[in-house]
Order: C-alpha cells, then sequence, then structure tokens
C-alpha cells in the first residue's frame, strides 16, 4: 500500500498537491497545484479534479477520451474501487479542456529506451521528464499510456475523496474519522447511524484535503475484474451522442473540399453552379480549399463536390514510386539515429564471415489512412466573443488552443466539449477538423454550424502512417542468431507532428522511428538497428502502435527468415533468443505456443505463423493459422498471448488485443495509400478497406501477470499481426512477402 503523504511512485506530492497535478520536483511552476476546473451547483461538491458529488451522486470525471476501448470503464473503476461507491451509481464524463489532466506518462516514449529492461536511473528519467506534459498542458489520449498515467492519479482521487468525506461526517457526528466506515455511496458510524455523500459533498470540499492509504490490492472489488462498461447501455440503445451527432438550435450544416494534392492549396474556383443549388447559404474561400454552408449535410456536400476548382501542384513526387525512391534514397545517406549498437556488427559481416550464415532483405510498406467508422467533424458556433466546440477529440487542450488561435482569441475564450469518438487511432490528436469547423463559425457568428467531412474527404486529407521501408541483413550459426543489423527509412511522424502540434520539431535521435525493432528482447550478441528520416512532404501523423506497427513486420518477417536458415523451428528460436533476454516475453511464446498447439501435427493445407513484439510496456505473442482453399486463402485463427503486468479489466483486455489484431490483419491484407498526379487514389473503404465479419478469423486471447510493470493494452496487439501472417503464408505456400499489403501477392476469401 502507498501513504497518500508521502512521494509516490511517478513522482507525484499526494496530498493535496498530487490531485491538483502537482509534481515532487522541478521549478515553482511545476510544483505549484493546478487549478480544479470543476464547479459543483448547489448543494455539491468537488474534491478533486476527478470527483464531483451532487444530489444526483457520484460523477467521476475521465481525463482521457473514450474512443471505444474501454478507458472510462477503468478510469472509473480507479476512483470507484477506493472511493466505495457502488458501480451501478456511477456517472462518467469526459473532462474539460485543463492542465490539470494533463498525461505524464505521454513522454515516456520520447526517451530511447528499451522498456523491457528500464534501470533504476532509467525509471527516474521517466518520472522526471512527466513535468514536460505537465507545463505544456498535454491533456492527450495516446501512446497506450491513458492507464499508465491514471493508476496512481485516480486512485488517490478516490482515496482523498473517501477521507474528505469520513473527515466531514466525523464533525458532524462528533466522532473520529477513523472511527467511520464507507460503503455504497455512504459514511457510517459504530452506532449505525450513516450519512450519504451527497449530504456530506459541500462540508467536504471546503476542507482541506487530508491524507489517505490506497487499499491493498486483494481488498479490490472492481479492479481485476471484467466490469459492466460504462458507455455500453448508451451505444446499443443510440442514444450516446458522438461529434457528429451535435445538434442545436438554428444549426446549419457544412462540409469542406481541400486540396487534393495535400499541401498544394488552390489557385481558383468558380462557385457557382454550386451557389445556384436550392438549400446552399454560403461558399467559402478558405485559401486552401472551399467551405459550403447549407441546410443540411447532404446538399452542402453536394455542393462542394459541384465547385470547380484549379488545385496548385503538391510539394511531393507525384507517385508512389517516387516517393519511394527518396525514402530509399534516405537508406543512403547518414542515420539520425542508432539506438542499439551491440557488439560489432560491421566485424560480424566482415572477411571470411561475408558469406557464411548471412541473410539480407529488403521490406517496405505503404502509406495508410486511419479510415475512422466516425469521418471528421465538429460544432462550432461563435457569439459574442467567444467561441463554443462540440467534437470528439483525443488533445482537449490542444484542440481549444488552436481554434483560439485561428480566430485571434484567448484560450479562455473558446469552450470546448468533448465527445465520444467513433474512433481515432491517432486522428483525432490532430486539430484541422476543429480549426476548420471554428473559421467556418467565425463566417456565420452567432450561428451552429456543424462541418463534416465526406468519407471521401477524409481518407484524402489524412495524416498517413508513413510509407517505410527497411534494408535487413543477419548472420547465423550454431542454430542461432549471432548478429543482426537494420536500416530503417521513413517520413519522421514525431517530428511531422512536433512542428504541427508545438510549432518545433525535437531534434536528435527520433525514438519513435524505429521503435519496434531496437528495443526488443532479442539476446543476439551484434545488434544494429538505425534509423533513416526521409525528406517527403506527405502529411504523416500517429496511427495505431506508431512506428511498431512497420518495425513489427520488418523486424518479426526478418527473424522468421533467419529462423529457417538456421534449420529452426521459428518459434523455438524465437524462445530460445527472446527467453534469455526478458523473462515475461519468453513466458508469452510459450503460452502462445500452448494455445496454439503448435509443434503438433498439422493437416495439409494449413500454414502457421509467429511474431512477437515487445510494444508500450507489453509483450504480445501470436500466432496466425491460414487455410488453402479452393477459391483462395481463408486467414482462419489467431491466438494472442499478452502481457500488461496486472489485468485491471481482462474483458477489456481482451477486446484490445482482438480489436488490436484486426486493424493490423487488415492493413496487412488490403491496406495501401497510393499517389498518382500527386493525388490520393484511395476514396473510401471499398479503395481501403477492412476485414468484414465474414473475413475475419477467431481470435483467442490469453492474459499474463508476470510483467513487473504496468503495459498498455490499446496497441500492442497491431504490430505482431502482419508478420504472424505473412510468416504463414510462408509456412503455406514457400512464398515470402516481404511488401505489403498482401492481397497484392496472395488471394484472400471469407
Amino acid at each position: 500500500m502507498a501513504n497518500i503523504g508521502k512521494i509516490a511512485r511517478r513522482g507525484f506530492l499526494i496530498g493535496s498537491a498530487a490531485i491538483l497535478g502537482g509534481v515532487a520536483f522541478g521549478v515553482w511552476q511545476a510544483r505549484r497545484p493546478l487549478d480544479n476546473p470543476l464547479v459543483a451547483g448547489p448543494g455539491g461538491g468537488v474534491l478533486t479534479p476527478y470527483v464531483l458529488i451532487d444530489a444526483a451522486g457520484v460523477t467521476i470525471i475521465a481525463p482521457r477520451a473514450e474512443m471505444g476501448q474501454g478507458v472510462h470503464t477503468t478510469l472509473a473503476a480507479l476512483v470507484a474501487e477506493e472511493l466505495d461507491v457502488d458501480w451501478h451509481d456511477i456517472r462518467v464524463l469526459h473532462g474539460p479542456p485543463a492542465q490539470a489532466y494533463y498525461n505524464g506518462a505521454i513522454i515516456h516514449g520520447a526517451l530511447p529506451f528499451k522498456e523491457y529492461a528500464l534501470t533504476e536511473w532509467q525509471e527516474r528519467a521517466q518520472d522526471a521528464i512527466e513535468v514536460m506534459p505537465r507545463l505544456l498542458g498535454l491533456q492527450v489520449t495516446g501512446g497506450s499510456t491513458s492507464v499508465v498515467d491514471a493508476y496512481d492519479k485516480m486512485r488517490h482521487a478516490g482515496a482523498v475523496a473517501r477521507e474528505a468525506l469520513k473527515a466531514a461526517a466525523a464533525d458532524r457526528l462528533g466522532l473520529a474519522p477513523g472511527d467511520l466506515t464507507t460503503s455504497g455511496g455512504v459514511v457510517s458510524a459504530p452506532d449505525g447511524r450513516t450519512i450519504a455523500y451527497a449530504d456530506l459533498a459541500s462540508a467536504a470540499a471546503a476542507r482541506p484535503l487530508p491524507a489517505a492509504v490506497l487499499r491493498d490490492p486483494a481488498e479490490w472489488r472492481y479492479l481485476g475484474t471484467s466490469m459492466p462498461r460504462t458507455d455500453m447501455v448508451s451505444k446499443v440503445t443510440g442514444t450516446a451522442r458522438f461529434g457528429i451527432d451535435t445538434r442545436l438550435p438554428g444549426m446549419r450544416f457544412a462540409t469542406v473540399r481541400m486540396s487534393p494534392r495535400l499541401g498544394g492549396g488552390m489557385v481558383r474556383f468558380d462557385a457557382r453552379a454550386a451557389r445556384a443549388m436550392p438549400g446552399v447559404e454560403r461558399v467559402m474561400d478558405l485559401g486552401d480549399g472551399i467551405a459550403v454552408v447549407a441546410t443540411n449535410t447532404w446538399t452542402a456536400i453536394q455542393a462542394a463536390e459541384a465547385v470547380d476548382v484549379v488545385w496548385g501542384d503538391a510539394p511531393y513526387p507525384p507517385d508512389t514510386d517516387g516517393i519511394f525512391a527518396r525514402i530509399a534514397a534516405a537508406l543512403d545517406a547518414p542515420p539520425n539515429s542508432t539506438l542499439r549498437d551491440d557488439g560489432d556488427v560491421d566485424a560480424a559481416f566482415s572477411g571470411d564471415l561475408a558469406g557464411g550464415g548471412v541473410i539480407r532483405a529488403e521490406y517496405r510498406v505503404p502509406f495508410l489512412a486511419h479510415a475512422t467508422m466516425e469521418p471528421m467533424n465538429a460544432t462550432a458556433r461563435l457569439a459574442d466573443g467567444a467561441l463554443e466546440v462540440w467534437c470528439g477529440t483525443q488533445a482537449p487542450t490542444l484542440a481549444r488552443d488552436k481554434a483560439a488561435a485561428a480566430l485571434g482569441l484567448a484560450a479562455d475564450a473558446v469552450t470546448l466539449h468533448t465527445t465520444f469518438l467513433g474512433g481515432g487511432f491517432g486522428r483525432r490528436a490532430e486539430t484541422d477538423f476543429t480549426v476548420l469547423a471554428a473559421r467556418v463559425a467565425a463566417a456565420v457568428p452567432g450561428v451552429p454550424v456543424n462541418v463534416t467531412w465526406s468519407r471521401e474527404e477524409d481518407m484524402r486529407h489524412d495524416f498517413y502512417r508513413p510509407a517505410a521501408m527497411a534494408r535487413m541483413r543477419g548472420r547465423v550459426a550454431g542454430g542461432r542468431a549471432v548478429a543482426f543489423d537494420a536500416a530503417i527509412a521513413a517520413p519522421s511522424v514525431t517530428r511531422a507532428a512536433g512542428r504541427r502540434m508545438a510549432g518545433f520539431a525535437a531534434p536528435g535521435p527520433d525514438r519513435g522511428h524505429v521503435e519496434g525493432a531496437f528495443d526488443q528482447p532479442y539476446a543476439i550478441p551484434d545488434y544494429r538497428v538505425s534509423g533513416h528520416l526521409a525528406d517527403v512532404a506527405v502529411p504523416v501523423g500517429f496511427w495505431r502502435s506508431v512506428g511498431n506497427s512497420f518495425n513489427g513486420f520488418f523486424h518479426e518477417s526478418f527473424i522468421d527468415e533467419l529462423a529457417h536458415a538456421a534449420g529452426r523451428d521459428p518459434l523455438d528460436f524465437r524462445r530460445d533468443h527472446v527467453g534469455a533476454a526478458d523473462a515475461p516475453s519468453g513466458a508469452v511464446l510459450a503460452a502462445v505456443a500452448e494455445m496454439s498447439g503448435w509443434g503438433g501435427p498439422k493437416p495439409a493445407g494449413v500454414g502457421r505463423g509467429v511474431a512477437f513484439t515487445y510494444s508500450f510496456g507489453t509483450p504480445v505473442a501470436e500466432v496466425v493459422e491460414v487455410l488453402q482453399e479452393p477459391r483462395g486463402i481463408r486467414i482462419a485463427r489467431v491466438w494472442v498471448a499478452c502481457d500488461p503486468g496486472r489485468a485491471l479489466d481482462p474483458a477489456i483486455v481482451r477486446a484490445q488485443m482482438l480489436s488490436g489484431v484486426m486493424f493490423g490483419l487488415s492493413a496487412a491484407v488490403m491496406g495501401a495509400i497510393t499517389f498518382a498526379d500527386g493525388m490520393v487514389e484511395q476514396f473510401n473503404y471499398p479503395d481501403q478497406d477492412a476485414l468484414r465479419m465474414p473475413d475475419a478469423p477467431e481470435v483467442a486471447v490469453r492474459i499474463l501477470e508476470n510483467n513487473p510493470r504496468l503495459g498498455g493494452v490499446g496497441e500492442p496487439g497491431t504490430p505482431p499481426a502482419a508478420p504472424a501472417l505473412a510468416n504463414a503464408l510462408y509456412d503455406l505456400t514457400g512464398v515470402r512477402a516481404r511488401e505489403l499489403p498482401l492481397n497484392r501477392v496472395f488471394r484472400f476469401v471469407g
């Protein structure tokens, strides 16, 4: 148990400073308490930024966005476990944009550490660097960090609120707080008297926050158990409200049409045909595109398509081959990073060894769109110098600030309401859709405008997962890999996003560029990974599992090649190398072998492949089984073993692993964004589709809890999916796929 009066893990000053976001190091601005953004109504009380109690009951404020990943359920359980409230009485709301809701763990991925082998000083460095997102107010949902960041904060919030309520009850009853107990939303005295939390909220909020002790996990009622999702009923009944569902009195509807040559701008346009259409009220010049305001969304989209536009040239090569030529050229330039350089790799490939047991391969993967089910949208209203925005965003403070800057307003003149998100995957951490809505609203002051992108506009104006290439070489001897050398080239997501979001790109080695390759727990004596940044002006951004999404494919496909070159079983080969470096990683490989019956008899026409990736603090191993059928190849089954350290909600962990598998397989089979004449060639789901229900394999998940640290679950299921499938196809057909998507080589059937 942790005492809330002491400095706890992750450097928080527990007590009032901790609950308001203070940290135990750094300059004065980093230590001082942050303002609580919540205000209670009459008779209510705000005990911390995470707990609001009023006559209606207990409301838990979630600092992270709910986009289908179940985070509101787990964050609510963290508070409820300590606060002693009944699950069916809990309400959960998105937190408003506020520095108090910063995500300290989001910065961990910037440090060039191997998460499976963190030393004590590296853990301290992670704690120390959390001062940066605090000062910047990075209220971001991403990087599989929501629970990692909240695990201490929100339990402390519940514990402090509980003790504050007991102290208020003690004053009223003339007893010591230690004489009182809590359960089911009431404080109880030894003589049987009880007082409801709602009746104590105002008095408790007026007191200094007391110290508190966290519950022993052995006493948990909710955490560690699969809980009913807090968003389940509203989503099943259709009453959940996403950004696209926003409706306000007097609302108008709009869409945008931006340059299909991304960053190319607009030369001129002729909107006469659009303006003549019934229901069209306004056609706006946005500089690099147009917006149409109309009486309904369909009319706005049809009118936007009717505008005759001449677009400028793209700032990147006009076709896919030209773009890949630039990426390939980066491989011949000096590297940006060499974050792993164990042993003497050059010596391992020199002299007499150059031809003995040496394997070489080159891989490449395409750009990918996020293709969220809910297209980009936001609703905005500008009235009396104040802007109000409704949208599903992964970065509320950033969205608020960028919208304010676009209209020349102060940040406190903007009120932003975060709705449910119909998928995010990193796309809704961007602010372009919020800023465009604010600009449209500024043209029609006093009128709320729902700005919804067409599916075509959404897919052709993404911040894509970058295309990437890798040149690999390895050497095997005595049934083991003795040398591994990877050179990876791609546009930098970290630098591109940094320029958009913060106005600058961090210098130095780009860890995100080589994650999933340099940081894998393989005991190979000569092991080097170098990252080469390609100068390509195609907009790129964070896509589910980021660099791990392509490096997982490169690394685990090549490990498979090394295993076959060594004459070894691919799963046993991995266990020999990984188990020697990290026991929890070895355990997930052992588990997936048992689950899948690996090594047992296999009928003709069946192929199996395995892959392993350690990402976001969680080792994940996957086995994919494919079947050769008369019409083509069917992806039949997937087995997943993962170790997030502690499964706070097993059902959500399983769901996220399954989701990550489907996301990764969809991209592997059919995902690709290509260019011609500077324009994206894919318009809609038929062009970059996802696996549909008839195509989806049966998925089994096993959760282990050997990992000494809490890991993420939203993204780690994605990286092993593509290489496990490619390795299964090799096992089935003898054809080694070194390029995605796989449907360019294989015919898949459902």
